[in-house]
């Protein structure tokens, strides 16, 4: 097999039912996500897919390393923030192997464009960790016109300089994608690959649209924009990405690279206040479904059948493995992943295997284990079992009647815990909102 060339999306609390091949409702303006839609409808969709956490750096540790986060103290923190700036611990180690790191030690052309959110120079950064181009924040959420961060400093980088640049933040990413790739395709066709890592923003707060540079310059610091927002604006920042997706498509095929591109699109987590995450509850930061199931799509021409949809169950580092494995690259010895290839899942139609999936947070104390159609759950000390077969939305607490089950699930991920790092004390669970903002 032809080593592909590798698009990897990643929106920013992306809930599981915002787009319309989720079962999204269409905006006013019509179809919120008509280009995903039809990449999903070519491809393979999975409707049991994960993100490694409820919360976006925790998550991104996992997608770079293909192992479990927790095995990393910058990922004990939930999320990283602004705090962190100058620590040398709390961020992407640059000695890990990583997935560009291991694609480009293997001749793959390496980029990064959008979000990084994992750590911070001089200690961390995205070149330091196998990108050899970068155009995007490095911090968790800025604001999409004047690219400053929560604490007003401006954070907008090209490579590991500083950049200005005027204009939406979405379709900077998108057209920076477009450049690189016409950049790249030469070197591409000729047999040497790219990883293209494009990490939207899109649709995190602050709540703007591309017409809405007149508000951005009335939030100041405030881009958590807890006043402001709502459906409306929120479908429009998703059809804006949808847009650049189909730009960056379309240069794949003008520049003779989509017939050997796979192309992978998920969120980081589950949505936000705005976000759509029908049937389940919950969202960013619980480990309910609503918080930690996302869209997962795949697109390979010639090698995934198109119209699929799979139930297989998968988390984001088994997605790391799945693209070292497409491009026949093993991971390192000293950092064996905790991810499992889903390569035959996407090459043979209907295949399926077990894949008991484990997640903790030091936030309410949460912990899950999702094993076949059942889920434990703990939250603020309160044991759940749900039977999620029949039950996606949580409701009917199955602990009180299947005590053996509950108990067996519970020393599962007990003995799973117990061969990982504990939680630091000292690490920090920043919270955007709370019953104060909004019931």
């Amino acid at each position: 097999m032809k080593r592909p060339n590798i698009v990897y999306i990643v929106a920013d609390d992306l809930g599981y039912a915002d787009l319309g091949c989720y079962g999204g409702r269409a905006a006013k303006f019509g179809a919120v996500s008509p280009v995903l839609d039809a990449i999903a409808a070519d491809g393979i969709k999975f409707t049991q897919g994960y993100a490694n956490s409820p919360v976006c750096s925790p998550t991104r540790f996992a997608l770079m390393t293909g192992r479990y986060q927790y095995r990393l103290r910058g990922a004990a923190e939930e999320p990283i923030n602004s705090k962190s700036r100058g620590s040398s611990t709390l961020g992407l180690p640059p000695a890990h192997p990583t997935l560009p790191s291991l694609l480009r030690n293997a001749g793959y052309q390496t980029a990064l464009i959008g979000k990084w959110h994992l750590g911070y120079p001089p200690y961390f950064g995205p070149l330091m960790s196998g990108y050899e181009e970068f155009f995007g924040p490095m911090s968790g959420g800025v604001d999409y016109f004047t690219h400053c961060n929560s604490t007003g400093q401006h954070d907008l980088y090209l490579a590991d300089l500083e950049h200005h640049a005027q204009g939406y933040l979405t379709d900077l990413i998108s057209s920076h994608a477009v450049d690189y790739i016409a950049r790249k395709a030469a070197l591409a066709r000729l047999g040497q690959p790219l990883l293209l890592s494009l990490h939207y923003t899109a649709p995190h707060w602050p709540w703007e649209t591309r017409e809405d540079q007149a508000l951005a310059a009335t939030l100041g610091k405030q881009i958590v924009h807890l006043h402001g927002g709502n459906i409306h604006t929120y479908q429009r920042m998703i059809h804006h990405m949808d847009e650049g997706i189909g730009q960056v498509m379309q240069a794949l095929r003008d520049h003779g690279l989509a017939d050997n591109t796979l192309l992978v699109f998920t969120s980081d987590n589950g949505g936000e206040r705005f976000s759509d995450n029908w049937p389940l509850v919950g969202g960013k930061m619980d480990l309910t479904e609503g918080g930690i199931r996302v869209p997962w799509i795949a697109h390979w021409p010639g090698q995934i059948r198109a119209a699929q949809v799979s139930q297989q169950h998968c988390m984001t580092m088994d997605w790391t493995s799945t693209l070292l494995d497409a491009a026949g690259v093993a991971s390192h010895p000293d950092y064996p992943l905790d991810g499992v290839s889903l390569l035959p899942v996407l090459l043979q139609p209907g295949f399926e295997f077990a894949r008991p999936l484990h997640w903790r947070m030091k936030h309410r104390q949460q912990r899950a284990l999702r094993d076949g159609a059942w889920k434990y759950l703990r939250v603020d000390d309160h044991d759940y079992l749900f039977d999620l077969s029949a039950d996606e939305r949580e409701r009917a607490n199955r602990a009180g009647d299947q005590p053996t089950r509950l108990a067996t699930m519970r020393a599962q991920w007990e003995a799973w815990n117990a061969a990982l790092p504990p939680v630091p004390d000292e690490a920090t669970v920043s919270l955007v909102y709370s019953a104060k903002d909004m019931p």
